[in-house]
């Protein structure tokens, strides 16, 4: 094959042709050792960039291309061991992500848009095949755990300093945040959210760090992380530090499942409480003061003020995307079709200078995106799979006397309420950047609450040997 190429490459004068061996050499490799794929898959996440094919396909290079060989992975593996599987699927956690994944195949059946809705499919089937499936398969101790975790923290690191050099050299300015970090993020929202879901891993690793030097090492790294953090600005990202560390205290009061049933209940009272009576109008704002800041402290004076003009934006997107439900609460209009509807339920006086939308962005509050497109079905059973995993996080919390399971379910749990606090402010579990970790969230808490069952049904026979 290697002469065959380099003939083609000679006579096309095209040395990409020499290529071919190697990428079959890489598929190879990757179907025979498929947790070695996985951690290439990781460490590849920090630095994907959006490449768009045609004006209406695109893809996430090279993440994308790796999630479907990790995919046709998982499939192979499947059929190999297809009688080892069972106790895996029969999880309640993976049952409801089957559950979701099925209605979403009854939401393209009833789309407005059956093509566009048929490409969101299509990628949500190998990210759950990459991202819930490979690891439930190929995990089977702490170890790959581990390795997983130190394999993304450190790519992310070695792009945040990247970020960094690049970023001083305009003198750390809000308005060049952006422009440092292209290409690989279409913004400073996707990057700080990744960026500040390491800092739990990063604590995590430092708590389970023996070696003195190393743990000093560690703790200046993280100072380095929240310096970058900062120098992030993104409001979402600093609030979900908060609330991931509100999240840790109601894991171990034992509350946070219950914590995660108030919130969802407050915010349907809140929703309520502005629909009754057009209450919402009284928060209009002037088409001409809002605006967009370049100097960040005037932008968080003109977010408190509600004149900022993402704020603002976002109102009038949750007021059409809230009015949108009426028509569409059943099945939904369907998965990837919120643009191509939502402006004839807008309210004139929410408009702002940039509801134009060129960049063709959604609703920016994802369980709202997922009652638009997948209807009230698709909305509660995201909300009883994010629900119970908190139950399980916390059962795992509770029950294992394993210091490694103790750290990894009050990380996740810190993480789960941080990815929801995001979603809240934007839609971000269909980007490679935070949906990645949202689906390896579920399965490393399957396969937690699996090991730490194990571990308690044991405990009495070795108490009574001992």
């Amino acid at each position: 094959m290697l002469l065959a190429a380099a003939a083609m490459a000679s006579y096309l004068h095209q040395p990409l042709w020499l290529l071919v061996p190697v990428a079959l050499v890489f598929v190879l490799y990757g179907l025979q050792f498929p947790l070695m794929l996985f951690y290439i898959l990781l460490a590849t996440i920090p630095w994907s960039i959006e490449y768009n094919i045609t004006p209406s396909i695109g893809t996430d290079l090279p993440d994308e291309p790796l999630m479907l060989l990790l995919s046709f992975a998982v499939v192979a593996y499947i059929f190999y061991h297809r009688r080892t599987i069972a106790p895996v699927i029969k999880h309640p956690l993976a049952l409801i992500v089957l559950l979701h994944f099925t209605w979403i195949i009854v939401t393209v059946i009833f789309s407005s848009h059956q093509a566009l809705s048929l490409k969101y499919l299509l990628a949500k089937s190998w990210y759950l095949m990459a991202f819930v499936g490979a690891p439930l398969l190929l995990i089977k101790d702490e170890k790959p755990i581990r390795t997983s975790a130190i394999v993304l923290l450190t790519s992310m690191l070695l792009f945040t300093f990247l970020t960094m050099v690049r970023h001083e050299q305009y003198n750390w300015t809000f308005d060049k945040i952006n422009t440092a970090l292209e290409p690989f993020y279409r913004n400073h929202v996707n990057y700080s959210a990744l960026l500040v879901f390491m800092v739990p891993v990063q604590l995590a690793v430092i708590r389970l760090t023996d070696s003195k030097g190393l743990r000093t090492f560690l703790w200046m790294v993280l100072i380095v992380s929240l310096f970058a953090l900062y120098f992030s600005y993104a409001r979402g990202a600093w609030l979900s530090l908060i609330t991931g560390y509100a999240g840790y205290w109601l894991l171990k009061k034992r509350l946070i499942f219950f914590g995660f049933i108030l919130a969802m209940l407050f915010t349907v009272a809140a929703v309520f409480y502005l629909k009754t009576n057009d209450r919402y109008l009284a928060y209009s704002h002037d088409y001409k003061s809002t605006v967009f800041h370049t100097n960040f402290k005037e932008h968080l004076v003109a977010t408190y003020k509600m004149n900022d003009v993402s704020t603002a934006e976002r109102y009038y997107r949750w007021i059409a995307g809230i009015r949108m439900t009426k028509d569409s609460w059943k099945t939904g209009l369907g998965p990837n079709t919120f643009y191509h509807h939502y402006k004839s339920y807008t309210v004139p006086a929410f408009k702002t200078w940039v509801s134009v939308n060129e960049e063709q962005s959604t609703v920016h509050n994802y369980f709202l995106y997922l009652l638009i497109e997948q209807g009230l079905a698709g909305l509660l059973i995201f909300i009883a799979l994010v629900g119970a995993m908190f139950w399980h996080l916390q059962a795992i919390y509770n029950r294992t006397v394993s210091r490694f399971w103790k750290i990894a379910s009050a990380t996740m749990a810190a993480m789960l309420v941080m990815i929801c606090t995001i979603n809240f402010l934007s839609d971000l579990i269909e980007s490679d950047k935070v949906g990645s970790l949202f689906f390896i969230l579920i399965s490393i808490i399957i396969i937690g609450d699996r090991q730490t069952k194990k571990a308690s049904d044991l405990s009495p026979y070795i108490q009574g040997i001992s």
